[in-house]
């Protein structure tokens, strides 16, 4: 009994500190969204420029999650840790560089190397929550982790709208009729409001930082045996290449969906109807997926997840194609549903596309991974639809997105390696 306690409290803190980091990179993702429009207005950009935020920040991922497997194979868990904090603050610093000169390139830097930073520490936590107690245990671990991260998600767009949009926006035709350096003022006051929170982020991640390098940390040590295998041996499970595109349009049509959100609201020009309260239809998306994250641990045990999925995904498309064809709050209200049908579908299309893996499920959960791109490409194709047919046509994308979501659901899944 003794024994078992003395594990308890020797794991408590790494989970705490595991867990907080989950927090905070899922608020930093998911104010995104509402930095979205922000950057779109300080630095005079198109909705396809704008877009390129979710780029930089999921094209990160995509470039550095398999180098981070590789680092921390060799670095262990600690150094995982440390560096992806210490990477993350620089981003995070860069930020005040990019607002002083309103370079957006610089915006677009500043957030490739903040994810960089989080993508390091991603891909060290979820392993090392398994490791930190009992196996039975891990789940539950990682269930509550999940949730943590889930609430930093729910109140990013809170916080972010109150510290980067106004209560009162200003008129486009107001904004027009400034003289040069009358619009010179108002768009550096526009991009100074981005420094203070960067750069308590970035002092909050340099202080966990430092509380990883003193405290003592158990010592992990990962299983040894030759599971690894090549990556290109992947390709002979074509289950889970169709698990790769899953997640690739399950990222992109989720964040492509949040990300369009503000500039939707604002379209239908409802005077009391500000870029401040638009974001709270991004709050009731990421909370309906917090929602149905915690319904998901019950739904799971009672059908099958490829059933599960097919649901979800035709659900998801009803409610954006109602969204499409229907105007204000109500179309505003049936995007935000979107984020309750979409909630569980990660766990499902991960667990469907790892099937029958066996040796090689390391390898193809790092492939796996690399679906993420998603969120770096979509969004960008919606901006661009959206600035030269209108942003109702723009949510065609997340559309097809659930198409393909369906067909991984009906017959993708099925296990069918090749010699």
């Amino acid at each position: 009994m003794t024994s078992t306690k003395n594990n308890n409290s020797q794991f408590l803190v790494p989970l705490i500190i595991v867990m907080a980091l989950m927090f905070f990179w899922n608020l930093s993702r998911n104010i995104n969204d509402v930095l979205i429009p922000h950057l779109k207005r300080a630095c005079q950009l198109t909705d396809f420029q704008s877009s390129l935020v979710q780029s930089a920040f999921f094209g990160a991922y995509f470039v550095v999650a398999v180098p981070a497997g590789w680092y921390i194979q060799k670095k262990g868990y600690r150094m995982g840790m440390i560096t992806g904090l210490l990477i993350a603050a620089i981003g995070a610093f860069l930020f005040y560089p990019a607002a002083e000169t309103r370079v957006y390139s610089l915006f677009l830097v500043a957030l490739f190397v903040m994810a960089a930073g989080f993508a390091i520490l991603e891909v060290t936590a979820s392993p090392y929550i398994t490791k930190l107690g009992s196996p039975e245990g891990a789940s539950s671990r990682l269930s509550m982790a999940a949730a943590i991260g889930s609430v930093g998600a729910t109140i990013a767009p809170v916080l972010a709208s109150l510290l980067f949009l106004h209560e009162v926006d200003t008129p486009q035709a107001t904004i027009d009729a400034f003289s040069p350096l009358e619009l010179d003022n108002f768009l550096s006051g526009e991009a100074a409001l981005v420094k203070p929170p960067y750069l308590i982020l970035a002092g909050i991640l340099v202080a966990i930082a430092l509380v990883v390098v003193f405290i003592k940390l158990p010592k992990i040590e990962d299983e040894k045996g030759g599971d690894k295998k090549p990556l290109v041996d992947i390709l002979k499970f074509k289950h889970t290449l169709y698990g790769v595109g899953a997640e690739f349009f399950y990222v992109g049509a989720e964040v492509g969906i949040v990300s369009f959100i503000i500039r939707y609201a604002k379209w239908f020009n409802i005077p009391e109807l500000t870029e401040q309260k638009s974001a709270q239809y991004i709050t009731a998306f990421m909370g309906l997926v917090l929602i149905g994250r915690l319904l998901g641990v019950y739904i799971l045990k009672k059908f099958k997840p490829q059933h599960v999925l097919a649901f979800c995904s035709v659900s998801a498309f009803i409610m954006v194609t109602i969204a499409i064809v229907s105007n204000g709050y109500f179309s505003l209200a049936c995007l935000s549903i979107v984020g309750f049908f979409t909630s569980i579908i990660y766990p499902i299309i991960f667990s469907l596309s790892m099937q029958d893996l066996k040796e090689y499920t390391k390898t193809g959960s790092s492939v796996f991974l690399l679906g993420i791109v998603g969120g770096a490409i979509v969004p960008p194709l919606m901006g661009y639809i959206s600035d030269t047919a209108g942003i109702k046509y723009s949510f065609i994308i997340p559309l097809i997105c659930y198409v393909y979501l369906l067909f991984f659901a009906v017959k993708g899944y099925k296990v069918n390696i090749k010699a």
